[in-house]
């Protein structure tokens, strides 16, 4: 089934994963929904189609955005800081998130009458011309262009390229599988608050994402995590201390969490979340409990020139990387990724030491 079509010129094609149930239905196995999907009906995310019992895709390179982005956008700050990833999304997502900040792009559905369709040939010479390090799959949830992707690592890989994804965690553990064996080699997963925030306000169920981390971790993925930070929804002391001390308890002390500003979009006024941008003080709070519970990688996202937005090395806190939005200003870790000041080993992956 897997690549049987990949030349066709068009954003249209046989799903990855699926399986034939009765009556023509298909179960799509891409996400946790494991929607069940009818003969000429779509599933939740409105990217799949049961045609006459078989599962398309509908937006296999059907491009919506692309960019040159600095890694730290994602955000990664410990994965090849300051190189650059030619980055793509398409349509829709999995999620129901009130305060989407891509919902330009999250809350339309693909049309392959008007693809803006792009072969993973055509983004790999891209990715030269633009002199960038690798790929990353964002903006949407990139978990619905999985088999574009697949394509796009394999080729990425073969290259000497690397492939990021930024995404709310909630792949079906056969397509995380998937993505390691074709060449993800960090991705960078929303932790939107607890169990019962998470189901409230995105539909979903945060133990598949904690899983998903967790496994990403143990086959070798690197793995930074982001929380955006919204009063009155995942603010609280006990839901960021749970956050906190699970994130050290599934992939480490080490794990960088990124907790960042809100501004209100989409949704979110009328939704009765909070009305303004998150307050600086609140999101220095949430860093406090961070390194509190132990994390040694806390970082502002969204607050430019925050001197937590930095990093430290967490022994003598000498100063490693300045940062200013998404730039690498200052880059002091040694070319044998330690610390100058200490010689503790700082864990950032880097191919060279050309900044240090």
């Amino acid at each position: 089934m897997f690549n049987s079509n990949r030349h066709h010129h068009s954003s249209i094609r046989e799903a990855v994963l699926y399986e034939h149930l009765k009556s023509g239905k298909v179960r799509c196995k891409t996400c946790e929904r494991f929607c069940e999907i009818a003969t000429g009906e779509m599933g939740y995310c409105k990217t799949r189609l049961n045609i006459g019992g078989i599962l398309y895709t509908l937006e296999y390179g059907d491009i919506s955005s692309i960019s040159a982005n600095p890694i730290e956008k994602k955000p990664l700050f410990h994965f090849f800081p300051g190189s650059r990833a030619l980055t793509v999304g398409s349509y829709s997502c999995n999620f129901s998130c009130p305060w989407c900040q891509n919902w330009e792009i999250s809350k339309s559905v693909p049309n392959p009458a008007r693809s803006n369709f792009l072969p993973p040939e055509e983004l790999m010479r891209r990715v030269k011309e633009e002199r960038c390090m690798g790929t990353s799959v964002s903006f949407n949830e990139p978990t619905l262009m999985l088999e574009y992707s697949l394509d796009l690592f394999t080729l990425a890989k073969e290259k000497g390229y690397y492939n990021t994804y930024v995404t709310n965690g909630y792949m079906s553990a056969e397509a995380l599988k998937l993505l390691v064996e074709h060449g993800l080699d960090a991705m960078n997963v929303d932790v939107k608050g607890d169990k019962e925030a998470v189901m409230r306000y995105c539909g979903a169920d945060v133990e598949k994402v904690w899983r998903n981390i967790r496994e990403a971790k143990r086959r070798g993925v690197h793995v930074e995590i982001t929380t955006l930070i919204i009063p009155g929804v995942n603010d609280d002391e006990e839901c960021v201390r749970s956050i906190a001390s699970r994130l050290i308890r599934e992939v480490g002390v080490d794990t960088p969490w990124h907790v960042t500003r809100y501004f209100p979009a989409y949704r979110a006024p009328e939704s009765g979340l909070y009305r303004s941008s998150t307050p600086v003080d609140i999101l220095e709070r949430v860093w406090r409990i961070g390194k509190e519970e132990g994390l040694n990688y806390v970082y502002l996202g969204n607050v430019p020139g925050h001197h937590l937005e930095n990093t430290y090395c967490p022994r003598c806190g000498t100063l490693l990387i300045r940062r200013y939005g998404f730039e690498v200003v200052i880059y002091r870790i040694t070319a044998t990724g330690k610390c100058p000041g200490c010689g503790a080993d700082i864990p950032v992956i880097c191919a060279t030491n050309e900044r240090a």
